[in-house]
């Protein structure tokens, strides 16, 4: 697949069925309407039962490029993207391995999402935290994969935001394109902001609303966009606001706004990315950020795991 091609690759959609494009609605919320805002969800959560939202867009093209060869990627001991990966492993017939952050992890009882992945076929290999931080240096990912005995494994980054993930986030854009005024993401890596931007083209602003503290991820962006397209693309900002202290953190407050938008409208709001971006948009559109007569799209990237 080349760096200018915008298809979906067939390989993976065979033997992945996904629902593309995934359903866009209006819902009716009287803290959007009493500004004059329509509110819209781009439901990537029904994109795939195990592969949801941004994850299959991230993982289908890597699948792809991976051409039968081993799986390598990375994440934490909770990792979505970790499961994602074991999931579409079992469902291709590829073999799959987890690089697990905390080695401490390796004597305790599986958690129930890495033995999710366990039972899904994924081989789980735990490094120390130090070691982890260092992954992306060259040597130290040769050493990870002599040790996980996957030389020449197909190596997928952690959380999949690569240019082969970003090219495949692009469809999201285009799918969205002219059809609202604003598109908003909740942001791990950044890599489905930067596709999705450029799948805009300009056309509709792509906001993100980040689930890290730091600041730094604009940079990331602007990088992953320069590997994929070879430049910028597409009119996008972020929100920093909105991190509720951090990657997999919540308090109190979040929780209690998730369960009410659940019951409101019937949706399942997962807690570390989607309840973090609608919040968002309830506080922005409160803040008068949306123009009167505006539509914001919600893309609604994943779902709570079982």
């Amino acid at each position: 697949m080349t760096g200018s091609d915008t298809s979906v690759p067939r390989d993976a959609l065979a033997g992945l069925r996904p629902r593309l494009p995934s359903p866009l609605r209006e819902v009716a919320d009287g803290r959007f309407e009493r500004h004059g805002v329509r509110l819209l969800l781009k439901r990537d959560d029904l994109i795939h039962p195990e592969l949801i939202g941004n994850k299959w867009r991230k993982l289908a093209p890597n699948l792809d490029e991976a051409a039968g060869r081993t799986v390598l990627t990375f994440g934490g001991a909770y990792s979505n993207h970790l499961r994602a990966t074991a999931a579409a492993g079992r469902l291709l017939g590829l073999r799959t391995v987890g690089v697990v952050r905390g080695q401490e992890l390796a004597d305790r009882p599986l958690n129930p999402s890495l033995a999710r992945c366990a039972a899904d076929g994924m081989r789980l290999h735990f490094v120390d935290r130090s070691t982890y931080r260092r992954k992306a240096e060259p040597e130290t990912l040769a050493a990870v994969l002599r040790a996980a005995g996957a030389e020449d494994a197909y190596v997928v980054p952690e959380g999949g935001s690569n240019p082969a993930a970003v090219r495949g986030c692009r469809a999201l854009g285009e799918e969205l394109a002219g059809r609202a005024d604003v598109v908003a993401v909740a942001c791990g890596t950044g890599g489905t902001l930067a596709g999705l931007a450029a799948g805009l083209g300009g056309k509709t602003r792509a906001l993100g609303i980040p689930v890290l503290r730091g600041g730094f991820l604009a940079d990331d962006i602007r990088a992953l966009q320069g590997e994929a397209f070879g430049g910028p693309r597409g009119d996008w900002s972020l929100d920093d606001r909105f991190h509720f202290g951090g990657y997999a953190r919540t308090t109190p407050e979040l929780d209690t706004f998730a369960e009410d938008f659940e019951h409101r409208h019937g949706i399942p709001v997962e807690r570390l990315y989607v309840a973090k971006l609608l919040y968002a948009l309830v506080v922005l559109a409160e803040e008068n950020a949306f123009p009167r007569g505006s539509e914001v799209a919600a893309v609604i990237t994943g779902r709570p795991f079982p």
